[in-house]
């Protein structure tokens, strides 16, 4: 008599609607407003997370929604002010469809944020769930790998409340 083989791992689901159970977090989508937004890092900080990658040039008007349906979306972009441009046009394809982005994590590159930038930002807060900041972490530029850098305090408070604007606990 022979056993059966083993039955196929699972494959995530794009269409599943994600129920938090008591051990299970809500998964986030984090899209990218434009290239470089650091999806993959967020990704990985902020598991369980899809990278879904960068907005097109011209936003395909159905992409996000259906992405992110039953999950929470989290926008992505930079700290200049063209990121700033494209957030708003990655926001503003988000809610043309009637969906919600409940994070706008804006990544710094060390330097204050442009006039322009702060005051698009600003703009987005009252469309978005939370704009949170994440601060410059000079040790990103030497690894391959975000999550074997040690993160500093203000990072750690900036992932908190991500994980608080997504309805989540926090992380163990």
């Amino acid at each position: 008599m022979t056993t059966p083989p083993p039955a196929p791992a699972p494959q995530p689901d794009p269409h599943h609607q994600a129920q938090p159970g008591p051990t299970q977090r809500t998964e986030l989508v984090i899209w990218g407003a434009h290239g470089g937004a650091g999806t993959s890092t967020l990704a990985a900080w902020l598991q369980p997370a899809w990278d879904a990658g960068a907005m097109r040039p011209e936003p395909d008007p159905h992409y996000p929604a259906e992405l992110a349906r039953g999950r929470v979306l989290v926008v992505a972009c930079r700290i200049t002010a063209r990121s700033a441009a494209h957030a708003t046009q990655a926001v503003s394809a988000v809610t043309r469809q009637g969906g919600h982005v409940a994070v706008l994590a804006v990544t710094s590159d060390g330097w204050p944020a442009p006039t322009t930038a702060a005051a698009r930002f600003r703009l987005l807060e009252p469309r978005v769930g939370a704009v949170v900041w994440m601060p410059f972490i000079p040790a990103m530029r030497e690894t391959a790998d975000p999550a074997t850098v040690p993160l500093p305090r203000l990072a750690l408070r900036a992932l908190a409340k991500i994980h608080a604007a997504a309805g989540r606990d926090l992380p163990l």
